[in-house]
């Protein structure tokens, strides 16, 4: 008797933001999200962080479709959220490509609209020479 394996549909996305490098695997489930193998509110300490890792997957109506299990390093918690938010994003848009090809309600046209799929570039400015940090500068003193 052979045992027919059972497919399971896993779409990947990779998400960056400040020091924060996230990879994130969208699994077909009940809508868990998996932070570094603790649940997200035991890892991120504001319910306003995992308020905003979920938007996408609310904004597309797909959090009850997905289990979200995240590997993130670097940074703090809320550049951790920003990569998570991105890979997610990542993920959804793969997983809307191989679904459906109806251009009028594609994820992409949801999510372009709310900002979610470019990366925020901002990170730390170099310190410079001569100065304390980037740009404060050593207190002037007349004598």
């Amino acid at each position: 008797m052979v045992k027919a394996k059972q497919t399971q549909n896993i779409y990947y996305g990779t998400g960056k933001r400040k020091a924060s490098i996230a990879k994130v695997r969208l699994v077909s489930g009940k809508g868990k999200i998996t932070i570094n193998g603790k649940d997200a509110h035991e890892y991120l300490p504001y319910e306003t962080l995992i308020m905003d890792l979920t938007q996408p997957l609310v904004l597309t109506n797909t959090k009850d479709l997905f289990d979200v299990e995240v590997e993130v390093c670097g940074g703090g918690f809320s550049g951790q959220t920003g990569a998570i938010r991105l890979g997610i994003t990542k993920a959804l848009l793969e997983y809307d490509s191989t679904t459906s090809a109806d251009s009028e309600n594609s994820f992409r046209k949801i999510l372009k609209a709310n900002g979610f799929i470019t990366r925020d570039s901002r990170i730390k400015e170099r310190k410079k020479p001569g100065l304390k940090k980037a740009r404060r500068a050593p207190q002037f003193s007349k004598r």
